[in-house]
C-alpha cells in the first residue's frame, strides 16, 4: 500500500524526547518522501477521538529542528485509553454507545493517515497495539508505528527507551541543588523521589550519575564542605525490599557522623505495601484510566519520610521530586542519537508496510527493528545484579546484604 499521508501523535507522561521525535519525523519524511502529507494530532489519542490536529506546512517542515532544542510535546498529551469505554464516554470523548476503536479508526480514514505514528510508553503502545489489532480485525488499510518513550525504560523487550538517559542526568541536576538544604538544619534527612512505578532503573542510574560527579569536585571538609555530605547515602528500588531496621542503624552512624543522610528513592519502591496498607484501614485506592495507582495519593517519599525520621532521629525532614523537572527537559546529544536511529528505522519500516513499535529488540540481539506489538508490554524491572549498580552500591557503603528480591 503506498503511503500519501502520515499522522503523528504522542501520549502519556511528558519524557525528553517527544519534541525532537516529532521535529525528527518531520524531517526524516521531507527528506526522503516529501510528497507525503503529515498532521499531528493535538493531545494524543484525546485529539484524535475529536478529530483535531496541526497540518505540517512547508514553513513547519523547514524549521522543524528547532524542535530539538526543546522539551514537553508541542502537540500535546493526554493519557486515553481506547478500550476503556466508560472513561471515554464519561470524559466526552466518545458518545454513549460508540466504541473509541472505531471513533478513532474512522477519524483515521476521514483523515486519509496511511501511517500512524505514536510517540509513547507502555499505555501508549500497548493502546497502539489495541488500535492496530482492532483496524486488521476490521479491514482498514492503515499501519501504526510505535516509538518507546519513557524515562522508566521499563518496556519490554526494547533495551533503552528514548529521554531516559535525559531524565537521569536532569534528576541529578536536581538533586546538585537540593542537596545544599542539608546546611539549613542540624541532623537532616532529605529524600529525593524519583519517578519509577514498576522499575527502579531512573532511580538507579541517576543515583550513579550524581554520585559519579562528585568525584570530580573539589572539597574542604575542614569547613563542613565534603563530599560524603553530599553524597547518595542510600538507593531504594521496586525491585528490592529494604530491611527497615537494618538500614535505619546504618542510616544512623552516617547522621551521627555527617550530620545529614541523602536518601535516593524511586516513586515505586514499597508501594504494595503501603497500597495494603491504605486497603486494610479502609481507605479508597485512587487509580487513573489504566488501573494504575496514583502515586500522587500514595506518596511514597512522605512513607519512608516517616518510617526513617524517627528512627534516625533526624531533626527536619526534606522530600523533593525531581520528576517534572527532569521529565520536561530537551533531550541530551546521547538521547538525540537514539532518537534520530528510532526515527530512521520508523519511518523506514511505515514505507515497507510494517506495523510495531521500533527500538533495539532485545530478543533479536539488540537489533535496531519494528518489534510486534504482541510483544510489548510494560513494567520491565530493572536488572539489579547490573555491575554498575553493584559498583555504586560498594562505593556509597550500602550493604549488599540489605537488600533481598523483591516477592
Amino acid at each position: 500500500m503506498a503511503v500519501n499521508k502520515v499522522g503523528i501523535l504522542t501520549a502519556g507522561g511528558l519524557a525528553p524526547c517527544l519534541s525532537s521525535a516529532i521535529g525528527g519525523l518531520i524531517e526524516r519524511y521531507t527528506e526522503i518522501a516529501p510528497d507525503i502529507e503529515i498532521i499531528c494530532y493535538k493531545n494524543g489519542y484525546w485529539g484524535l477521538l475529536k478529530g483535531l490536529s496541526y497540518t505540517v506546512t512547508p514553513q513547519i517542515r523547514e524549521n522543524a529542528g528547532i524542535l530539538h532544542l526543546f522539551g514537553g510535546s508541542p502537540i500535546g498529551n493526554s493519557r486515553v485509553k481506547l478500550t476503556n469505554v466508560a472513561d471515554c464516554v464519561k470524559r466526552g470523548l466518545v458518545k454513549e454507545g460508540q466504541d473509541p476503536q472505531q471513533v478513532a479508526a474512522e477519524q483515521l480514514v476521514k483523515d486519509g493517515v496511511d501511517v500512524l505514528h505514536t510517540i509513547g510508553g507502555d499505555d501508549t503502545n500497548t493502546a497502539a497495539a489495541d488500535l492496530a489489532a482492532y483496524l486488521a480485525k476490521n479491514d482498514y488499510e492503515l499501519r501504526v508505528i510505535g516509538m518507546p518513550k519513557t524515562i522508566d525504560n521499563d518496556v519490554y523487550p526494547i533495551r533503552q527507551t528514548l529521554g531516559a538517559w535525559t531524565a537521569a542526568e536532569h534528576a541529578a541536576n536536581h538533586f546538585t541543588n537540593v542537596v545544599a538544604e542539608h546546611n539549613s538544619n542540624s541532623r537532616m534527612l532529605i529524600i529525593h523521589e524519583i519517578m519509577g512505578r514498576h522499575c527502579g532503573w531512573l532511580a538507579a542510574a541517576t543515583a550513579k550519575e550524581y554520585h559519579d560527579r562528585l568525584k570530580h569536585k573539589q572539597w574542604l571538609p575542614e569547613i563542613g564542605l565534603s563530599q560524603e555530605r553530599h553524597d547518595v547515602h542510600a538507593v531504594y528500588l521496586p525491585e528490592l525490599e529494604v530491611d527497615l531496621d537494618s538500614e535505619a542503624e546504618r542510616l544512623t552512624k552516617i547522621m551521627d557522623e555527617h550530620d545529614n543522610v541523602n536518601i535516593f528513592l524511586s516513586e515505586g519502591a514499597g508501594v504494595d505495601a503501603i497500597v495494603a496498607a491504605k486497603e486494610a484501614a479502609g481507605e479508597e485506592i485512587v487509580r487513573d484510566a489504566f488501573g494504575h495507582v496514583q502515586l500522587d495519593f500514595i506518596n511514597p517519599g512522605q512513607y519512608f519520610a516517616k518510617q526513617f525520621a524517627e528512627k534516625i532521629e533526624a531533626d527536619k525532614v526534606l522530600v523533593q521530586k525531581s520528576g517534572y523537572y527532569s521529565r520536561a527537559a530537551a533531550a541530551n546529544p546521547k538521547d538525540l542519537n537514539l532518537i534520530k536511529s528510532c526515527v530512521d528505522t520508523a519511518v523506514e519500516s511505515a514505507l515497507a508496510g510494517l506495523s510495531g513499535v521500533v527500538g533495539h529488540d532485545e530478543d533479536s540481539n539488540g537489533i535496531m527493528r519494528a518489534c510486534e506489538f504482541e510483544r510489548i508490554k510494560g513494567g520491565k524491572p530493572f536488572n539489579a545484579e547490573e555491575p554498575w549498580f553493584g559498583e555504586l552500591l560498594d562505593e556509597i557503603g550500602q550493604p549488599k546484604g540489605t537488600l533481598a528480591p523483591a516477592h
